[in-house]
């Protein structure tokens, strides 16, 4: 028989949260700003979205209880989530209906210095889910049991830092 978590024992988590992160050269308001304000923009809908290529955009109604919805180019609107927590610019929290049932997106925006901000995505709550929920494909094949959800947090945030990363300069003649 299992004891109960007490004092110096630990709970092994059986479904850990996933993490990614990505460096950005811009100030933490900034880079908040710009992930609310521009995700239709810079957002993979192909393969990260229910519409595809039928996205238009992707919008966050910005306060606590706010929709996150995409919008197709026939004015469908599918809901992404509820926003939990609104705390500019430091975080946001929401719930997440793309998995089989739904959890929970955190993703917070900690200034390393004053044009460089790290961008932290944790998406949890996977313990509501059965081992075969787990499996089903997402975006990519393989659900949460492959790693795909991990692979695919990082491929949007690397699409997000390489859009508000600052345009190339070109070198002096």
């Amino acid at each position: 028989m299992s004891q109960p978590p007490g004092p110096g024992r630990v709970t092994a988590l059986h479904r850990p949260p996933v993490r990614q992160s990505a460096m950005v050269r811009s100030d933490a308001r900034h880079t908040f700003e710009t992930f609310v304000r521009t995700i239709g923009a810079w957002w993979p809908a192909v393969p990260f979205s229910a519409g595809q290529d039928r996205v238009r955009d992707v919008t966050m109604e910005q306060r606590a209880g706010g929709r996150v919805y995409e919008t197709w180019a026939d004015g469908t609107e599918l809901d992404w989530g509820e926003l939990l927590a609104w705390e500019p610019p430091e975080r946001f929290v929401m719930t997440w209906t793309g998995t089989p049932v739904p959890t929970e997106v955190e993703l917070s925006f900690a200034a390393l210095g004053p044009a460089l901000t790290r961008v932290t995505v944790e998406h949890r709550g996977w313990e509501a889910m059965t081992e075969e929920q787990l499996a089903e494909d997402c975006a990519l094949p393989g659900g949460y049991t492959s790693g795909a959800y991990s692979t695919g947090w990082s491929r949007i945030l690397d699409r997000f830092a390489a859009a508000i990363a600052p345009p190339a300069t070109a070198p002096a003649p």
